[in-house]
């Protein structure tokens, strides 16, 4: 039953990681190079899209990782889950501190509405988004470290 908890919590997290550094290498890429108000209106729609399921993943996450470490306490690797732990707790702590309220305002932007500054306030959420990124990425290898 470890075994399948381990496998299961691995491929969320992953999968996880991997819609994060599409968004911040693929979507972000493709959405700042679209003409005129195409690029923020298409920021816009997927902050409100993935700020819906986003959270209720990195939380899932979170509690896989917590009942992983608590399920496998007296096993090899359980230093490297608990790490990994921490490192989602850091995500979900920079995600409302840091990203969340850049997203709030970011998906009821239209081109008639948002602010004059709005293209920097995208910048530092992409900015913040990287170091997200690498925390995520990191916490999944200590996840993928943990199995061998």
């Amino acid at each position: 039953m470890l075994s399948a908890l381990e496998v299961v919590t691995t491929v969320v997290v992953g999968v996880m990681v991997g819609v994060e550094f599409s968004v911040a290498f693929v979507m972000n890429r493709i959405f700042n190079a679209l003409p005129e108000d195409s690029g923020q209106l298409g920021h816009a729609h997927g902050g409100r899209m993935l700020g819906a399921v986003m959270p209720v993943w990195y939380i899932g996450s979170l509690v896989l990782v917590a009942v992983w470490a608590i399920a496998g306490w007296h096993h090899h690797g359980t230093a490297l889950v608990v790490t990994a732990g921490a490192l989602l707790i850091l995500s979900v702590i920079m995600s409302l501190l840091l990203l969340v309220p850049i997203n709030n305002r970011n998906k009821t932007w239209t081109p008639d509405n948002r602010p004059a500054d709005w293209k920097q306030q995208m910048n530092r959420w992409e900015r913040f988004h990287y170091v997200r990124v690498a925390v995520i990425i990191a916490a999944f290898a200590l996840l993928a470290a943990a199995l061998t």
